[in-house]
Protein backbone atom coordinates (compact mmCIF):
# COMPACT_ATOMS: atom_id res chain seq x y z
CA UNK A 1 0.00 0.00 0.00
CA UNK A 2 1.34 3.41 -0.95
CA UNK A 3 2.04 5.91 1.79
CA UNK A 4 2.91 9.60 1.79
CA UNK A 5 6.56 10.37 1.23
CA UNK A 6 8.24 12.24 4.06
CA UNK A 7 10.21 15.41 3.36
CA UNK A 8 11.25 17.09 6.60
CA UNK A 9 8.05 17.90 8.49
CA UNK A 10 5.78 17.64 5.46
CA UNK A 11 4.05 14.67 3.93
CA UNK A 12 4.32 14.97 0.15
CA UNK A 13 1.51 13.23 -1.67
CA UNK A 14 2.04 12.04 -5.23
CA UNK A 15 1.48 14.31 -8.21
CA UNK A 16 -1.97 14.03 -9.84
CA UNK A 17 -2.14 15.14 -13.48
CA UNK A 18 0.55 17.70 -12.91
CA UNK A 19 -0.42 18.77 -9.37
CA UNK A 20 1.96 18.22 -6.48
CA UNK A 21 0.25 18.12 -3.12
CA UNK A 22 1.95 18.74 0.20
CA UNK A 23 0.54 18.88 3.66
CA UNK A 24 2.22 19.32 7.02
CA UNK A 25 1.73 16.70 9.73
CA UNK A 26 -0.81 18.76 11.61
CA UNK A 27 -2.79 19.36 8.42
CA UNK A 28 -2.70 15.68 7.51
CA UNK A 29 -3.86 14.75 11.00
CA UNK A 30 -6.76 17.21 10.72
CA UNK A 31 -7.65 15.75 7.33
CA UNK A 32 -7.46 12.16 8.59
CA UNK A 33 -9.49 12.86 11.70
CA UNK A 34 -12.02 14.80 9.66
CA UNK A 35 -12.44 11.97 7.18
CA UNK A 36 -12.79 9.48 10.02
CA UNK A 37 -15.32 11.68 11.76
CA UNK A 38 -17.41 11.93 8.62
CA UNK A 39 -17.38 8.15 8.29
CA UNK A 40 -18.22 7.50 11.95
CA UNK A 41 -21.00 10.08 11.92
CA UNK A 42 -22.48 8.51 8.82
CA UNK A 43 -22.38 5.01 10.28
CA UNK A 44 -23.91 6.18 13.52
CA UNK A 45 -26.75 7.88 11.69
CA UNK A 46 -27.37 4.75 9.67
CA UNK A 47 -27.53 2.64 12.82
CA UNK A 48 -30.26 4.75 14.47
CA UNK A 49 -33.69 3.64 13.41
CA UNK A 50 -32.59 1.99 10.18
CA UNK A 51 -35.27 2.44 7.51
CA UNK A 52 -36.80 -0.47 5.63
CA UNK A 53 -34.69 -1.99 2.89
CA UNK A 54 -34.78 0.36 -0.10
CA UNK A 55 -36.15 -0.62 -3.47
CA UNK A 56 -33.65 -1.83 -6.03
CA UNK A 57 -31.48 0.96 -7.37
CA UNK A 58 -32.20 2.11 -10.92
CA UNK A 59 -30.81 4.56 -13.42
CA UNK A 60 -32.41 7.93 -12.70
CA UNK A 61 -30.89 10.06 -15.43
CA UNK A 62 -30.54 9.74 -19.19
CA UNK A 63 -28.36 12.24 -21.03
CA UNK A 64 -28.03 13.51 -24.57
CA UNK A 65 -24.84 12.15 -26.14
CA UNK A 66 -23.78 15.23 -28.04
CA UNK A 67 -24.91 15.69 -31.63
CA UNK A 68 -25.89 12.03 -31.92
CA UNK A 69 -29.06 12.92 -29.97
CA UNK A 70 -28.88 9.45 -28.41
CA UNK A 71 -30.22 9.38 -24.84
CA UNK A 72 -28.04 7.10 -22.73
CA UNK A 73 -27.90 6.16 -19.06
CA UNK A 74 -25.44 8.39 -17.21
CA UNK A 75 -23.82 5.23 -15.78
CA UNK A 76 -23.58 2.51 -18.39
CA UNK A 77 -22.26 -0.99 -19.02
CA UNK A 78 -18.66 -1.71 -19.94
CA UNK A 79 -17.87 -5.31 -20.91
CA UNK A 80 -14.07 -5.46 -20.86
CA UNK A 81 -14.12 -7.75 -17.81
CA UNK A 82 -17.30 -9.74 -18.36
CA UNK A 83 -18.85 -12.21 -20.78
CA UNK A 84 -21.90 -13.20 -18.72
CA UNK A 85 -25.29 -12.62 -20.39
CA UNK A 86 -26.99 -12.63 -16.97
CA UNK A 87 -25.10 -9.48 -15.98
CA UNK A 88 -26.17 -7.73 -19.15
CA UNK A 89 -29.80 -8.58 -18.42
CA UNK A 90 -29.45 -7.44 -14.81
CA UNK A 91 -28.06 -4.09 -15.93
CA UNK A 92 -30.91 -3.71 -18.41
CA UNK A 93 -33.43 -4.38 -15.65
CA UNK A 94 -31.80 -1.59 -13.63
CA UNK A 95 -32.36 0.88 -16.46
CA UNK A 96 -28.97 0.73 -18.18
CA UNK A 97 -29.53 1.18 -21.92
CA UNK A 98 -26.01 1.76 -23.29
CA UNK A 99 -23.76 -1.28 -23.69
CA UNK A 100 -20.12 -0.87 -24.70
CA UNK A 101 -17.92 -3.66 -26.02
CA UNK A 102 -15.03 -4.39 -28.40
CA UNK A 103 -14.06 -7.21 -30.71
CA UNK A 104 -11.05 -7.95 -28.48
CA UNK A 105 -12.86 -8.14 -25.12
CA UNK A 106 -12.76 -11.61 -23.58
CA UNK A 107 -11.64 -13.03 -26.93
CA UNK A 108 -14.82 -11.66 -28.57
CA UNK A 109 -16.99 -13.43 -25.97
CA UNK A 110 -18.07 -10.10 -24.47
CA UNK A 111 -19.82 -9.16 -27.70
CA UNK A 112 -21.38 -12.61 -27.90
CA UNK A 113 -22.72 -12.33 -24.35
CA UNK A 114 -24.33 -8.97 -25.11
CA UNK A 115 -25.85 -10.36 -28.28
CA UNK A 116 -27.29 -13.36 -26.43
CA UNK A 117 -28.65 -11.30 -23.55
CA UNK A 118 -30.31 -8.69 -25.75
CA UNK A 119 -31.81 -11.03 -28.34
CA UNK A 120 -35.28 -9.70 -29.11
CA UNK A 121 -34.61 -6.48 -27.20
CA UNK A 122 -32.33 -4.65 -29.61
CA UNK A 123 -34.88 -1.82 -29.93
CA UNK A 124 -34.52 -1.06 -26.20
CA UNK A 125 -30.78 -0.41 -26.17
CA UNK A 126 -27.90 1.55 -27.66
CA UNK A 127 -24.90 -0.54 -28.69
CA UNK A 128 -21.29 0.56 -29.06
CA UNK A 129 -18.30 -1.54 -30.02
CA UNK A 130 -14.74 -1.04 -31.21
CA UNK A 131 -11.96 -2.18 -33.51
CA UNK A 132 -8.25 -1.38 -33.56
CA UNK A 133 -7.88 0.02 -37.08
CA UNK A 134 -4.16 0.27 -37.69
CA UNK A 135 -2.03 2.78 -39.59
CA UNK A 136 -1.84 0.68 -42.75
CA UNK A 137 -5.15 -1.16 -42.50
CA UNK A 138 -7.48 -1.20 -45.49
CA UNK A 139 -11.18 -0.43 -45.45
CA UNK A 140 -12.05 -3.98 -46.51
CA UNK A 141 -10.34 -5.34 -43.40
CA UNK A 142 -12.19 -2.81 -41.25
CA UNK A 143 -15.49 -3.85 -42.80
CA UNK A 144 -14.77 -7.52 -42.06
CA UNK A 145 -14.06 -6.62 -38.43
CA UNK A 146 -17.33 -4.70 -38.18
CA UNK A 147 -19.34 -7.50 -39.74
CA UNK A 148 -17.83 -9.97 -37.26
CA UNK A 149 -18.95 -7.74 -34.39
CA UNK A 150 -22.44 -7.45 -35.86
CA UNK A 151 -22.75 -11.24 -36.03
CA UNK A 152 -21.67 -11.67 -32.43
CA UNK A 153 -23.96 -8.86 -31.25
CA UNK A 154 -26.86 -10.37 -33.26
CA UNK A 155 -27.73 -7.08 -34.88
CA UNK A 156 -27.46 -5.48 -38.29
CA UNK A 157 -26.09 -2.17 -36.99
CA UNK A 158 -24.31 -0.58 -34.04
CA UNK A 159 -25.06 2.89 -32.81
CA UNK A 160 -21.43 3.93 -32.22
CA UNK A 161 -18.32 2.32 -33.72
CA UNK A 162 -14.98 3.36 -32.21
CA UNK A 163 -11.42 3.20 -33.40
CA UNK A 164 -10.16 1.52 -30.25
CA UNK A 165 -7.36 2.54 -27.87
CA UNK A 166 -5.81 5.09 -30.22
CA UNK A 167 -2.38 6.25 -29.07
CA UNK A 168 -0.84 7.08 -32.45
CA UNK A 169 -2.30 9.99 -34.40
CA UNK A 170 -1.35 8.24 -37.65
CA UNK A 171 -4.15 5.75 -37.02
CA UNK A 172 -6.70 8.57 -37.22
CA UNK A 173 -4.86 10.09 -40.19
CA UNK A 174 -5.34 6.87 -42.17
CA UNK A 175 -7.79 7.93 -44.90
CA UNK A 176 -9.07 4.36 -45.03
CA UNK A 177 -10.73 4.87 -41.63
CA UNK A 178 -12.73 7.86 -42.90
CA UNK A 179 -13.67 6.05 -46.13
CA UNK A 180 -14.70 2.92 -44.24
CA UNK A 181 -16.85 4.74 -41.69
CA UNK A 182 -18.49 6.84 -44.43
CA UNK A 183 -19.36 3.65 -46.32
CA UNK A 184 -20.56 1.82 -43.19
CA UNK A 185 -22.85 4.76 -42.41
CA UNK A 186 -24.24 4.74 -45.94
CA UNK A 187 -24.94 1.01 -45.64
CA UNK A 188 -26.66 1.47 -42.29
CA UNK A 189 -24.16 -0.69 -40.40
CA UNK A 190 -23.08 2.09 -38.07
CA UNK A 191 -24.86 5.28 -37.07
CA UNK A 192 -21.99 7.24 -35.56
CA UNK A 193 -18.21 6.95 -35.39
CA UNK A 194 -15.85 7.62 -32.54
CA UNK A 195 -12.40 7.25 -31.03
CA UNK A 196 -11.41 5.75 -27.69
CA UNK A 197 -8.13 6.31 -25.91
CA UNK A 198 -6.21 6.32 -22.65
CA UNK A 199 -2.57 6.41 -23.72
CA UNK A 200 0.24 8.93 -23.43
CA UNK A 201 -0.63 10.61 -26.75
CA UNK A 202 -4.34 10.85 -25.98
CA UNK A 203 -4.60 14.65 -26.20
CA UNK A 204 -2.72 14.81 -29.50
CA UNK A 205 -4.97 12.12 -31.00
CA UNK A 206 -8.14 13.77 -29.75
CA UNK A 207 -7.09 17.16 -31.11
CA UNK A 208 -6.58 15.69 -34.57
CA UNK A 209 -9.80 13.68 -34.55
CA UNK A 210 -11.84 16.69 -33.45
CA UNK A 211 -10.22 19.11 -35.91
CA UNK A 212 -10.69 16.65 -38.80
CA UNK A 213 -14.34 15.99 -37.84
CA UNK A 214 -13.67 12.26 -37.50
CA UNK A 215 -15.69 11.69 -34.34
CA UNK A 216 -19.28 12.02 -33.18
CA UNK A 217 -18.39 10.49 -29.80
CA UNK A 218 -15.16 10.14 -27.84
CA UNK A 219 -14.48 7.62 -25.08
CA UNK A 220 -11.65 8.74 -22.80
CA UNK A 221 -10.00 7.86 -19.51
CA UNK A 222 -11.05 10.51 -17.00
CA UNK A 223 -11.31 10.44 -13.22
CA UNK A 224 -11.35 12.74 -10.21
CA UNK A 225 -7.57 12.39 -10.04
CA UNK A 226 -7.28 14.09 -13.44
CA UNK A 227 -9.56 16.99 -12.52
CA UNK A 228 -7.75 20.12 -11.26
CA UNK A 229 -10.90 21.28 -9.48
CA UNK A 230 -10.67 18.21 -7.22
CA UNK A 231 -7.55 19.64 -5.64
CA UNK A 232 -9.01 23.14 -5.60
CA UNK A 233 -11.81 21.81 -3.37
CA UNK A 234 -9.11 20.75 -0.89
CA UNK A 235 -7.24 24.06 -0.99
CA UNK A 236 -7.67 24.66 2.76
CA UNK A 237 -5.99 21.35 3.57
CA UNK A 238 -3.50 20.92 0.74
CA UNK A 239 -0.84 23.14 -0.74
CA UNK A 240 -0.31 22.54 -4.44
CA UNK A 241 1.61 23.82 -7.43
CA UNK A 242 -0.17 23.59 -10.78
CA UNK A 243 1.29 22.37 -14.06
CA UNK A 244 -0.71 22.92 -17.22
CA UNK A 245 -2.94 19.88 -17.92
CA UNK A 246 -4.08 19.07 -21.47
CA UNK A 247 -7.11 16.83 -21.07
CA UNK A 248 -9.61 19.35 -19.63
CA UNK A 249 -8.89 21.65 -22.58
CA UNK A 250 -9.52 19.01 -25.22
CA UNK A 251 -12.69 17.79 -23.47
CA UNK A 252 -13.98 21.36 -23.48
CA UNK A 253 -13.13 21.49 -27.18
CA UNK A 254 -15.19 18.35 -27.79
CA UNK A 255 -18.17 19.83 -25.98
CA UNK A 256 -17.80 23.02 -28.00
CA UNK A 257 -18.15 20.94 -31.17
CA UNK A 258 -21.11 19.07 -29.66
CA UNK A 259 -19.22 15.78 -29.73
CA UNK A 260 -20.48 13.27 -27.17
CA UNK A 261 -18.05 12.57 -24.31
CA UNK A 262 -18.11 9.27 -22.40
CA UNK A 263 -15.63 8.70 -19.57
CA UNK A 264 -13.98 5.41 -18.65
CA UNK A 265 -11.44 4.33 -16.01
CA UNK A 266 -13.25 6.63 -13.60
CA UNK A 267 -12.23 4.64 -10.49
CA UNK A 268 -8.46 5.31 -10.67
CA UNK A 269 -7.53 1.64 -10.60
CA UNK A 270 -10.72 0.42 -8.91
CA UNK A 271 -9.18 -0.71 -5.61
CA UNK A 272 -12.69 -0.84 -4.15
CA UNK A 273 -12.04 -3.29 -1.32
CA UNK A 274 -9.29 -1.03 0.04
CA UNK A 275 -11.91 1.66 0.60
CA UNK A 276 -14.61 -0.38 2.37
CA UNK A 277 -13.26 0.42 5.87
CA UNK A 278 -13.63 4.14 5.14
CA UNK A 279 -17.20 3.97 3.79
CA UNK A 280 -20.26 4.70 5.87
CA UNK A 281 -23.56 6.51 5.94
CA UNK A 282 -24.60 5.15 2.56
CA UNK A 283 -21.70 6.62 0.61
CA UNK A 284 -19.27 4.38 -1.28
CA UNK A 285 -16.03 5.31 -2.98
CA UNK A 286 -17.28 4.18 -6.38
CA UNK A 287 -20.41 6.30 -6.12
CA UNK A 288 -18.35 9.31 -5.03
CA UNK A 289 -15.97 8.85 -7.97
CA UNK A 290 -18.87 8.58 -10.42
CA UNK A 291 -20.61 11.66 -9.04
CA UNK A 292 -17.40 13.64 -9.36
CA UNK A 293 -16.92 12.70 -13.01
CA UNK A 294 -20.58 13.30 -13.87
CA UNK A 295 -20.44 16.72 -12.23
CA UNK A 296 -17.95 17.82 -14.91
CA UNK A 297 -19.49 20.08 -17.55
CA UNK A 298 -17.29 18.33 -20.12
CA UNK A 299 -18.62 14.78 -19.60
CA UNK A 300 -21.97 13.38 -20.71
CA UNK A 301 -21.86 9.90 -19.21
CA UNK A 302 -19.53 7.14 -18.08
CA UNK A 303 -19.06 3.44 -18.62
CA UNK A 304 -17.64 1.05 -16.06
CA UNK A 305 -16.86 -2.65 -16.14
CA UNK A 306 -19.74 -4.45 -14.43
CA UNK A 307 -18.80 -7.89 -13.14
CA UNK A 308 -21.42 -8.73 -10.50
CA UNK A 309 -25.06 -8.01 -9.69
CA UNK A 310 -24.29 -6.34 -6.34
CA UNK A 311 -21.66 -4.23 -8.07
CA UNK A 312 -24.18 -3.15 -10.70
CA UNK A 313 -26.65 -2.15 -7.99
CA UNK A 314 -23.97 -0.13 -6.21
CA UNK A 315 -22.90 1.61 -9.39
CA UNK A 316 -26.35 2.62 -10.63
CA UNK A 317 -27.01 4.01 -7.15
CA UNK A 318 -24.83 6.98 -8.18
CA UNK A 319 -27.09 7.84 -11.11
CA UNK A 320 -29.00 11.08 -11.08
CA UNK A 321 -26.44 13.85 -10.84
CA UNK A 322 -26.31 14.34 -7.05
CA UNK A 323 -23.57 16.65 -5.86
CA UNK A 324 -20.49 15.29 -4.13
CA UNK A 325 -20.87 15.52 -0.37
CA UNK A 326 -18.13 16.36 2.13
CA UNK A 327 -17.97 12.70 3.18
CA UNK A 328 -17.58 11.60 -0.44
CA UNK A 329 -14.88 14.19 -1.04
CA UNK A 330 -13.02 12.71 1.94
CA UNK A 331 -13.28 9.25 0.38
CA UNK A 332 -11.80 10.50 -2.87
CA UNK A 333 -8.96 12.27 -1.09
CA UNK A 334 -8.23 9.18 0.99
CA UNK A 335 -8.08 7.02 -2.13
CA UNK A 336 -5.79 9.51 -3.90
CA UNK A 337 -3.47 9.43 -0.89
CA UNK A 338 -3.42 5.63 -0.66
CA UNK A 339 -2.93 4.83 -4.34
CA UNK A 340 -1.46 7.87 -6.04
CA UNK A 341 2.05 6.45 -6.08
CA UNK A 342 0.96 3.17 -7.70
CA UNK A 343 -1.40 4.49 -10.37
CA UNK A 344 -0.28 5.45 -13.89
CA UNK A 345 -2.24 8.55 -14.89
CA UNK A 346 -3.74 8.16 -18.40
CA UNK A 347 -2.41 10.73 -20.80
CA UNK A 348 0.45 11.88 -18.57
CA UNK A 349 3.26 11.16 -21.10
CA UNK A 350 6.06 12.04 -18.65
CA UNK A 351 7.76 8.65 -19.17
CA UNK A 352 7.14 8.32 -22.89
CA UNK A 353 10.74 8.88 -24.06
CA UNK A 354 12.58 7.43 -21.08
CA UNK A 355 13.05 3.86 -22.36
CA UNK A 356 15.91 3.38 -24.87
CA UNK A 357 14.31 0.06 -25.89
CA UNK A 358 11.14 1.83 -27.04
CA UNK A 359 8.86 0.14 -24.52
CA UNK A 360 5.45 1.80 -24.25
CA UNK A 361 5.69 2.16 -20.49
CA UNK A 362 2.21 3.53 -19.86
CA UNK A 363 0.65 0.67 -21.83
CA UNK A 364 2.63 -1.90 -19.82
CA UNK A 365 1.50 -0.26 -16.59
CA UNK A 366 -2.09 -0.36 -17.81
CA UNK A 367 -1.91 -4.13 -18.32
CA UNK A 368 -0.38 -4.49 -14.86
CA UNK A 369 -3.33 -2.54 -13.45
CA UNK A 370 -5.71 -5.02 -15.06
CA UNK A 371 -3.84 -7.92 -13.47
CA UNK A 372 -3.15 -6.48 -10.00
CA UNK A 373 -5.92 -3.94 -9.35
CA UNK A 374 -8.76 -5.34 -11.46
CA UNK A 375 -7.77 -8.96 -10.73
CA UNK A 376 -8.50 -9.73 -14.38
CA UNK A 377 -5.66 -11.93 -15.58
CA UNK A 378 -7.32 -12.76 -18.91
CA UNK A 379 -7.72 -9.12 -19.91
CA UNK A 380 -4.20 -8.32 -18.71
CA UNK A 381 -2.61 -11.12 -20.74
CA UNK A 382 -4.54 -10.36 -23.92
CA UNK A 383 -3.72 -6.65 -23.76
CA UNK A 384 -0.07 -7.33 -22.92
CA UNK A 385 0.25 -9.66 -25.91
CA UNK A 386 -0.81 -6.82 -28.21
CA UNK A 387 2.15 -4.67 -27.11
CA UNK A 388 4.63 -6.69 -29.16
CA UNK A 389 8.06 -8.14 -28.46
CA UNK A 390 9.69 -4.94 -27.24
CA UNK A 391 8.10 -5.24 -23.81
CA UNK A 392 10.04 -8.44 -23.12
CA UNK A 393 13.10 -6.29 -22.50
CA UNK A 394 11.64 -5.28 -19.14
CA UNK A 395 12.14 -8.75 -17.68
CA UNK A 396 15.95 -8.50 -17.86
CA UNK A 397 16.48 -4.74 -18.07
CA UNK A 398 19.76 -3.64 -16.50
CA UNK A 399 19.84 0.11 -17.12
CA UNK A 400 16.42 0.96 -15.61
CA UNK A 401 16.42 4.31 -17.42
CA UNK A 402 12.75 4.71 -16.57
CA UNK A 403 13.25 4.43 -12.80
CA UNK A 404 12.74 8.09 -11.95
CA UNK A 405 10.66 9.14 -14.95
CA UNK A 406 7.27 9.28 -13.21
CA UNK A 407 6.38 12.57 -11.48
CA UNK A 408 3.82 10.61 -9.45
CA UNK A 409 6.51 8.41 -7.97
CA UNK A 410 5.26 5.21 -9.61
CA UNK A 411 8.10 2.65 -9.37
CA UNK A 412 8.17 2.05 -13.12
CA UNK A 413 11.13 -0.32 -13.33
CA UNK A 414 9.75 -2.64 -10.64
CA UNK A 415 6.24 -2.62 -12.12
CA UNK A 416 7.27 -3.22 -15.74
CA UNK A 417 9.61 -6.06 -14.69
CA UNK A 418 6.82 -7.67 -12.67
CA UNK A 419 4.42 -7.29 -15.60
CA UNK A 420 6.88 -8.96 -17.97
CA UNK A 421 7.34 -11.92 -15.65
CA UNK A 422 3.63 -12.24 -14.91
CA UNK A 423 2.11 -11.62 -18.32
CA UNK A 424 4.66 -12.45 -21.03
Amino acid sequence: MAVARRDGDAATLPVRWGWRLTMDRRGFLRFGLGATAWGIAGMAAAAQGAPPAPAAERIRRYVRLGRTELKIADISFGSASSSDPALVRHALERGVNYFDSAESYRGSNAESAIGEALAGRRHEVILATKTKAGVGERRADMMRALEGSLRRLRTDYVDVYFNHAVNDVARMQNEEWRAFTDLAKQQGKIRFRGMSGHGSHLVECLDYALDADLVDVILVAYSFAQDPSFYDRLRYTFHFVALQPGLPRVLAKAKGKDVGVVAMKTLMGARLNDMRPFEGGGATFAQAAFRWVLSSPHVDALIVSMTGTEEIDEYVGASGGATVSAAELALLATYAHLHGATYCQPGCAACVTSCPEGVEIAEVLRTRMYAVDYQDAALARSEYAMLGKAVRACATCGHQACASACPNGVPIAAFTRAAARRLA
